[in-house]
């Protein structure tokens, strides 16, 4: 279904550290009626569970050209995210599905060298939550 290949597509963009958000694909995909719910949030979720992955890939095996111009985490907020990590460690994951520092956080894991069978089930929780509330308020709207 070619509905569902953009979503995937939109969750996994956006779960990355590209500009985007599957929000508003899940949502219009929902309101079209032609996807179930545990369908979408299916897709959604793998989609942007992947996207994490991604991340954590960058941060595994890119972060030594951290200080390069075009990493795409400025030295700063590396730092800071550095720490953010240090200080709450694994369970900071929790918030990968937050905007601004939820993508950073995936890929401080990486840099971290999160074991990847503890992180990927963390933060597909963190984003089934995260579609699972978008689904409520849509379903409260309506």
């Amino acid at each position: 279904m070619l509905e569902l290949a953009g979503l995937f597509t939109a969750a996994f963009l956006s779960a990355t550290l590209l500009p985007g958000s599957s929000e508003l694909a899940f949502v219009g995909l929902l309101a079209t009626g032609r996807v179930d719910l545990a369908t979408a949030l299916a897709v959604a979720t793998v989609g942007n569970t992947l996207g994490s992955c991604a991340n954590w890939a960058v941060g595994r095996f890119l972060a030594a050209w951290r200080d390069h111009p075009r990493f795409p985490v400025k030295p700063d907020r590396f730092d800071r995210y550095c720490d953010w990590y240090r200080r709450y460690g694994l369970w900071s994951l929790l918030l990968s599905w937050t905007p601004v520092i939820g993508d950073p956080l995936t890929v401080i894991a990486g840099v971290f060298r999160t074991p990847l069978w503890l992180f990927t089930p963390i933060v597909a929780f963190a984003k089934l939550a995260r579609y699972l509330a978008v689904a409520g308020v849509v379903r409260l709207a309506v």
